[in-house]
């Protein structure tokens, strides 16, 4: 039985490419959604505890 966990560099890009697919949803998102801001703040909050910094990611 192998080892399944995720490197820590593993678990940064995950959360990288989770953020940027919010942002992408958010920019064709007609009106408000209030469960997708959410998504966006938590997602935030998890890449600020792995000291990204996510200010050239955002639209």
């Amino acid at each position: 039985m192998g080892d399944d966990s995720m490197t820590l560099e593993e678990q940064k890009q995950i959360l990288i490419d989770n953020y940027i697919n919010l942002m992408r949803i958010k920019a064709h998102e007609q009106g408000s959604n209030k469960e997708l801001e959410y998504q966006i703040k938590i997602t935030k909050v998890k890449l600020s505890t792995f000291g990204i910094d996510i200010s050239e990611l955002e639209y």
